[in-house]
């Protein structure tokens, strides 16, 4: 099965998630569900880039609802595609929009799809300001859209958008249209560098998106200076980007030089400064100061405080590339800024395709008995079509371990916010034992050593692979572990696992002062162990950290999960030197973890 960020299953899941009122949501709503509309294809010119001096064409089809007139406005959907895709993969979120009474716009983002100029990572000065001039065609600017790609066939301005008296920022705009945006991936992050230049954006529903696509691509899991964005640099990913490279590079440029020629020219289909970045990245283990910029300048994480709109946070728990920790930020952040923002965690994700039963129909939308597609229905049927308001609950998470048929509401459990649960400590003592009374805590130590030159010696399976493979293993000499004793009820973990640690590694102290390359780099894991010994992996979920000062307790924050332990059930922490996935440490270090003191923990959230 493809990745989501391809065309694929993600797109697909959005035209159901993006499900509007009118089923059996109809009481929430004044919209009339209108099965006639018709459809345009539009080409859109557009300048993007510092000071709009770059000029591009955006392909897009234009869905209008039978009913919609001047006389007779209606609200609008901006919706894109996810990374690879084009403005077909949302034919299906069009489609049932457009047969409720919404007006849709759905676009092939810059560099994908028959749309020109080169893939510029979501950044708001690219992907942000094109949104905004679309948003302003749906508010019957003139002068954006064409019949043509040549921009010589001008269309009448649109007119049966209902309009809003004032924007965000308090301000009159006469091409202010009702309008949100619903995307996943590529086209969840685009959402919020449209809305943190465009106040005119009234609500969005971004899906297993981004906080900080410096966290995504080279994470460093200790050492945060605030969300998921750390103050030193951290691992570079390896399998994620080449995915992107191949598919933007290779596929995607291929397919769009007839349109545009110039996507071909330097980094094909990217900017140069992306090219550069990947390079690098690859090459040194971790990012450059130029990288870092790039990546925070294209993420919320950077310019949240200028997103001051309804958000409903969708992330899902199986995924490798943007955690759930990547939402936990934002809503964090959006939260403590008194922004309207609720989050849910759904099972799919970009290393888990298929939702579970009752979540969303790739096929059949139905708010009666999809979870998801009724939440997104009653936000959209709020802030959009003004209906009642959303009294859904402010933080949901789905438990694969509860059994449910049909609808899965009862699979999700749910919170008036989030975090939730309360802290269990489990501290490392000798013998590889993880211990729950602070007492019990004895002397020892493991030691290990790190390979060089970054040699994988874990595999947690290839992420852009799903299912994951090859299997689970760690090298002998390679890493260290403890385990707890059977558990004697079952242990519900809901939220962000944390290792406090403290590591030894005397020669990783001068390495270190050549630089990130010389620090000491390590692989934090969290599994679960049956009675048998059978050991999986949470989600496959892996938590890199570069320690740049080995002689101090570092704080390790594991991407977070929704997982029960059963009774009889263990839990293991693992401190690996190495994983497929990822560009490990460059010089061979030896490392020891010496026990007998509380301060080395494994503190999980646990609710129940």
């Amino acid at each position: 099965m493809r990745p989501l960020t391809r065309r694929t299953a993600l797109l697909g899941a959005l035209a159901l998630l993006a499900t509007p009122p009118g089923t059996a949501a109809a009481a929430t709503t004044a919209i009339t569900p209108d099965p006639g509309y018709t459809v345009r294809t539009l080409h859109f010119a557009v300048t993007v880039g510092p000071g709009g001096a770059q000029r591009c064409d955006i392909v897009g089809d234009l869905y209008t609802p039978g009913g919609a007139s001047a006389a007779h406005p209606v609200p609008a959907v901006l919706t894109t595609n996810g990374f690879g895709g084009s403005k077909d993969d949302q034919a299906g979120i069009a489609d049932y929009l457009a047969g409720h009474g919404y007006a849709v716009l759905s676009y092939s983002g810059l560099g994908f799809g028959g749309s020109g100029c080169k893939i510029t990572l979501d950044d708001p000065d690219w992907d942000g300001r094109a949104a905004s001039q679309l948003v302003s065609f749906l508010g019957g600017d003139t002068g954006i859209g064409y019949a043509d790609a040549a921009h010589t066939q001008p269309v009448p301005a649109l007119d049966v958008v209902r309009h809003d008296p004032v924007d965000h920022a308090g301000r009159h705009d006469r091409d202010d249209p009702r309008v949100g945006m619903i995307g996943g991936s590529y086209g969840g992050e685009v959402q919020f560098a449209a809305a943190s230049v465009d106040p005119r954006i009234d609500t969005l529903v971004p899906l297993i998106t981004w906080n900080d696509l410096s966290y995504s691509l080279t994470p460093n899991n200790t050492d945060l200076a605030a969300g998921v964005t750390s103050a030193t640099p951290g691992v570079t990913k390896l399998t994620w980007p080449l995915l992107f490279f191949f598919e933007g590079a290779v596929l995607d440029s291929a397919q769009g030089f007839s349109n545009d020629p110039s996507r071909v020219i330097g980094c094909p289909n990217f900017t140069d400064a992306v090219c550069t970045s990947l390079a690098g990245s690859g090459t040194l283990g971790y990012p450059t100061p130029d990288t870092l910029a790039l990546l925070r300048h294209a993420s919320v994480a950077t310019y949240a405080d200028r997103i001051p709109i309804p958000v409903l946070l969708v992330q899902g728990e199986n995924d490798t590339l943007f955690n759930l920790n990547e939402a936990v930020a934002t809503y964090r952040t959006l939260a403590a800024r008194g922004v309207p923002v609720k989050m849910i965690w759904q099972s799919w994700g970009h290393s888990g395709a298929t939702p579970a039963p009752g979540e969303v129909d790739l096929n059949h939308p139905d708010p009666a008995t999809q979870y998801e597609t009724a939440r997104v229905a009653a936000w959209f049927g709020h802030y959009l079509a003004g209906g009642p308001a959303d009294t859904s609950p402010t933080f949901a998470y789905f438990r694969d371990w509860v059994p449910y048929t049909g609808i899965a509401t009862p699979a999700y459990g749910t919170a008036a916010g989030y975090p939730v649960g309360a802290a269990r400590g489990f501290y490392l003592s000798a013998d590889g034992q993880l211990v729950t009374d602070p007492a019990r805590v004895r002397p020892g130590a493991q030691r290990f050593v790190t390979p060089p030159a970054g040699f994988p010696t874990s595999s947690s399976g290839i992420d852009a692979f799903s299912p994951n493979v090859p299997p689970d293993v760690n090298l002998p000499g390679s890493y260290a572990q403890w385990t707890s004793a059977p558990l004697a009820q079952p242990m519900d973990v809901v939220g962000q696992p944390a290792l406090n640690v403290l590591v030894q590694a005397p020669t990783a102290a001068p390495a270190a002062q050549l630089g990130p390359g010389g620090e000491l780099v390590l692989f934090t894991k969290v599994y679960d162990v049956a009675p048998d010994g059978t050991a999986a992996l949470v989600h496959n979920l892996v938590a890199p950290v570069r320690i740049a000062d080995p002689t101090r307790r570092v704080r390790i924050t594991l991407p977070a999960i929704a997982h029960e332990f059963a009774a009889g059930h263990a839990v293991r922490v693992v401190l690996a030197s190495g994983d497929l996935n990822y560009r490990a440490g460059l010089a061979a270090t030896p490392v020891t973890v010496a026990t007998g003191d509380t301060g080395q923990v494994l503190t999980l959230p646990v609710v129940g």
